[in-house]
């Protein structure tokens, strides 16, 4: 249920994300086209997507059936994800990750998905992933924290894990959950993690944020990534005992 929650949390983030930097990409793109214009172009977006979608999904699926585990697959599944990106924001404007994740909901079905996954974790932890955090590093400014802004720090991380917690909370409550589920639920939910570090950084690039609150940001990411197994260790403690108690050996039945 948390799994499922974040992803929708994730895309929903996606399509905000999407939606401002495309309404912050100019004042005077914002005059020509305001809101109005903005919706267009995601609209198309998603039209265009769906019908490059479906004809590269099938070139995929005959090359998925052709070179089974083979290499050219995950290398023509980055290639395809980069193009969808700059398409989506050099073209529509729109955010470029919104093309990424659009790529990979493409690729989704193929049999040979996983194969790709693993092809791209290898290169996400090799290439990409450093490159991001060092991107990251280099904008985060820790000179000019007041003590004024280490209170809005905190106040700002504490605020963020108390609203996810009550929020996700409450309505797993609603949803018929008990109590310390509906707990596990929010504070599951209460982690930020690198569609936040994208978003941020997003913003920041956009002129939407001030860089010096760019480190509370990065301090609610670290915070939220550093407690939230902690607190759901701390839930979860005496059930995993029972679930991990040896079964019964069956009693042996003399001839």
């Amino acid at each position: 249920l948390i799994l499922s929650a974040a992803i929708i949390d994730d895309v929903i983030g996606i399509v905000v994300l999407t939606f401002v930097t495309s309404l912050a990409g100019g004042s005077e793109g914002a005059e020509n086209g305001g809101v109005g214009k903005v919706l267009i172009n995601i609209l198309l977006f998603f039209v265009v997507t769906v019908i490059v979608g479906i004809l590269v999904y099938k070139l995929f699926k005959f090359l998925d059936n052709r070179y089974p585990h083979r290499r050219r697959i995950p290398i023509l599944s980055l290639a395809f994800a980069l193009v969808l990106s700059f398409c989506a924001e050099a073209l529509f404007g729109i955010a470029d990750i919104t093309g990424a994740y659009a790529a990979g909901i493409i690729l989704s079905s193929l049999k040979d998905s996983s194969y790709i996954e693993r092809k791209m974790d290898i290169s996400s932890y090799m290439i990409f992933g450093p490159i991001f955090f060092v991107n990251i590093g280099l904008k985060t400014d820790f000179s000019d924290m007041t003590a004024d802004l280490l209170l809005f720090s905190v106040l700002f991380v504490l605020v963020a894990l108390l609203t996810k917690i009550v929020g996700c909370g409450l309505t797993a409550k609603l949803c018929k959950n008990n109590t310390r589920d509906a707990l596990k639920i929010g504070v599951g939910m209460m982690t930020r993690g690198e569609v936040a570090l994208i978003v941020a950084s997003k913003g920041l690039s956009a002129g939407l944020m001030d860089q010096k609150y760019f480190a509370s940001v990065i301090l609610l990411i670290i915070c939220s990534s550093v407690a939230t197994p902690i607190i759901m260790k701390l839930l979860y403690k005496g059930e995993k005992a029972e679930e991990e108690k040896p079964a019964a050996k069956p009693e042996k039945v003399k001839a």
